[in-house]
């Protein structure tokens, strides 16, 4: 599976968590909307079906947080 740039992926990211701050400050349809085309982004970019999925990919490909060791 192709993953997106990290540099790409950390502009996502920066992305959402700064709509996610102003959303909770002042929330409208077009927030909203923005910040569904975004997570729509993250988990096309990611091979993803949740935010919270995209999130957690996007961030150890770009090396925030290196894979589990689940022992196998």
């Amino acid at each position: 599976m192709l993953l997106a740039h990290p540099a790409v992926l950390r502009t996502l990211i920066g992305r959402y968590e700064a709509l996610k701050l102003l959303k909770a400050h002042a929330d409208s349809p077009h927030l909203r909307r923005r910040m569904d085309d975004l997570v729509y982004t993250l988990c096309v970019s990611t091979g993803t079906r949740d935010v919270d999925s995209a999130l957690l990919a996007a961030r150890r490909h770009e090396g925030r947080h290196p894979p589990r060791d689940h022992g196998g």
